[in-house]
């Protein structure tokens, strides 16, 4: 019997390997696919907005040969994971979003002409420099992150052409589900690292509080990138979750 699909969306300064410990340690109870966004690695073109991303990720997963599958999406690629359950929920069986947010800006201090300023400015036609990695993988992870993660994290971001990553903020910065959040049909989980202060606990609730029926999960010690700072929890809150998901789906 065919194992049903997983499909895994990454974050801004990440690529499909950012997923490794989840494609390897959970491929006996999925097939799983990690999806490239445009103008990373070797997926063509350059992001345009949330909702055109929303739509090749449908396209992309209709050539897998599925209908159905489960959506992980980690920071801007749970953003997009988002608006994949909005516009096209037939496509979505079960939902995570880990260390994400509903809107941008939702902190009501930090504006888009400051956040751009800082984050396309420097990156529009260079690649990140390995100290610049150094000091946003630092700003992003928890304290109790090991010194190997970093390193992965690092490089992943030093891959990312800086054409691609502005192209990425500029989608960002109109990122707002707030007022659709509700029609999310798919069973949600929520997860953050309880240290993440780029997408805190505070943006988790508010997803997990507009998403009904969804579960949220916090994570202690963990920051940013909880899929590779805490891998083992991270798989086995997916395996439970579609499980459940599952079970949810054969009752009704």
């Amino acid at each position: 019997m065919d194992l049903p699909l997983a499909v895994f969306f990454h974050g801004l300064g990440g690529d499909r390997t950012s997923w490794d410990p989840q494609l390897q340690a959970l491929q006996d109870v999925r097939r799983c696919a990690a999806w490239e966004l445009p103008g990373y690695g070797d997926s063509p073109g350059l992001i345009t907005s949330l909702s055109d991303l929303s739509r090749l990720a449908a396209s992309w997963i209709e050539d897998l040969g599925t209908t159905q599958v489960d959506v992980v999406g980690l920071s801007f690629g749970g953003m997009v994971a988002q608006h994949l359950a909005l516009d096209f929920p037939e496509v979505v069986r079960s939902l995570t979003l880990m260390d994400t947010s509903p809107a941008f800006g939702l902190d009501g201090v930090t504006t888009r002409e400051d956040w751009l300023a800082t984050r396309v400015a420097p990156m529009r036609e260079t690649q990140m420099t390995e100290e610049r990695s150094r000091e946003v993988v630092n700003g992003l992870v928890g304290s109790e992150c090991s010194d190997s993660v970093r390193r992965i994290a690092m490089s992943s971001m030093q891959r990312v052409p800086g054409p691609a990553l502005a192209a990425a903020c500029e989608a960002l910065v109109n990122h707002d589900t707030r007022d659709r959040l509700a029609q999310i049909t798919a069973p949600t989980l929520v997860m953050v690292g309880a240290e993440d202060t780029e997408t805190p606990p505070l943006y988790a609730h508010a997803l997990a509080e507009g998403i009904p029926g969804s579960a949220l999960r916090e994570v202690p010690g963990a920051g940013h990138l909880l899929n590779l700072e805490r891998p083992e929890i991270v798989n086995r809150a997916l395996l439970e979750h579609w499980e459940h998901s599952l079970l949810e789906m054969s009752a009704t």
